[in-house]
């Protein structure tokens, strides 16, 4: 009995002895975690995990404006300084794929949010967005408002949707040398926004771009790009949301506007098919820059009983330079950022324009009163932007507008002389 029980007891002394090694083998505790990259430079403050799948930006755009109105015998514009746009923004991803932004816009006092999307995003070539952003038509709207060379857009915005709330598919191709895009929206009157859809339609807009050079010979054709857009919707306005928003000059005065008087029936309506379309194209080499864009908005309103179909047409060309530093459609880029010890560096941007804004005569006097709308606006504007850095710029404009129609007696509205100031910082 005794010599069967020693090998049992020794076994379980060894099995006893073990126990404790196997049980801290599984209990070793895990590997540290890599801390998360927080950033601050001049593009923001960023923070985000190490693996970059988790990541949060905060940036903002600040300008600051000054308008003054020449020979304004009518006293149409008011002179004043004025916040044009004050803008926090929210950028970020999710899980190394999903992208959102969010800005708010408490700009000219009224706040607003400009964009709210979420970009679904599997890879460069494919993306697909949901939510409030610029309407993918317009080229010179795609492009940022810090970046333009003027600070207020031509008149071919006129005729241009602006923000809307929808779904866009989207991406890009071959290092950026093509882009596309395909979007469902609610449909914006030209020239505007909107929050909601007044009626149960929508529009389809559609998008391509191509830079045919980019990272190719000939080098100096690299940053040409040429592209065309187009949307298409039915649209039907009431009398208290008539699907329809006033036209702007370059000081943003109103100088079109459709007959809108509820009290009285005579108010126009949007009532059924809008046709848009754009080509367009830019062309930067070195210091030199140009951008050009031509817009046809076909629409059918309703006044009453009567309707119409009624062609507006509209066309920018603007050329500039850059003095110490580089010509893009992003803006001008200084060699060497300024240095306010030394008093060198920074980048100074010369720019001039010409563009015009054509309404149907077929809107006379129905749809809209000759004795205060114009039928042809045009005019040309010269600009001058000292960039400090890729951040900071000081800007002066000089625009002068020409006008056929919008006085009582068939007389000709008085033309616009404008000249605007602005501070602009962006981070």
């Amino acid at each position: 009995m005794s010599t069967f029980c020693a090998p049992a007891l020794l076994a379980a002394t060894g099995l006893l002895l073990a126990a404790p090694r196997v049980h801290a083998q599984a209990t070793e505790p895990p590997k540290a975690t890599e801390p998360p990259v927080i950033n601050v430079s001049e593009e923001g403050f960023s923070l985000s995990s190490a693996d970059k799948a988790f990541v949060l930006k905060l940036r903002g755009q600040l300008q600051g404006d000054g308008r003054f109105y020449f020979e304004d015998i009518n006293r149409t514009g008011t002179n004043t300084f004025l916040v044009r746009r004050m803008r926090p923004i929210l950028d970020g991803t999710l899980f190394g794929f999903i992208d959102f932004r969010l800005m708010p816009d408490f700009g000219v006092g009224q706040p607003i949010i400009q964009d709210a999307f979420i970009d679904f995003r599997p890879g460069e070539w494919v993306r697909l967005r949901a939510g409030r952003f610029k309407t993918p038509f317009g080229l010179e709207l795609l492009q940022s408002d810090m970046d333009n060379p003027f600070i207020e857009r031509s008149l071919t915005v006129d005729l241009v949707p602006n923000r809307d709330e929808g779904l866009e598919l989207h991406g890009e191709g071959e290092g950026g040398r093509w882009q596309y895009s395909l979007a469902v929206v609610n449909g914006d009157p030209d020239g505007a926004s909107t929050d909601t859809n007044p009626d149960d339609s929508f529009d389809l807009v559609a998008r391509v771009f191509a830079l045919p050079f980019k990272g190719r010979e000939p080098s100096f054709l690299q940053g040409l790009g040429l592209g065309i857009a187009v949307t298409r919707g039915l649209q039907f306005g009431t009398a208290t949301n008539t699907g329809l928003a006033p036209f702007r000059s370059t000081g943003q005065e109103i100088i079109f506007s459709y007959l809108n008087n509820s009290g009285t029936g005579e108010t126009v309506t949007v009532h059924g098919q809008h046709l848009r379309l754009a080509p367009q194209g830019h062309f930067y080499w070195g210091s030199f820059g140009l951008l050009a864009e031509y817009v046809r908005s076909s629409q059918e309103v309703r006044i009453a009983d009567a309707r119409a179909r009624l062609r507006n047409h509209a066309w920018q060309t603007s050329v500039s330079w850059v003095f110490g530093g580089k010509a893009s459609f992003e803006g001008a880029r200084p060699t060497t950022p300024f240095d306010p010890k030394t008093l060198k560096g920074g980048a100074l941007e010369v720019a001039a324009r010409y563009h015009a804004l054509d309404i149907d005569d077929a809107a006379f006097p129905l749809f809209a009163n000759p004795a205060q709308s114009v039928s042809v606006a045009s005019g040309f504007g010269v600009a001058t932007t000292f960039a400090f850095n890729r951040r900071v710029r000081f800007a002066m404009n000089f625009h002068r507008t020409n006008y056929e129609g919008g006085a009582p007696d068939g007389a000709d509205r008085p033309p616009e002389n404008v000249l605007m100031s602005r501070f602009q910082l962006t981070f």
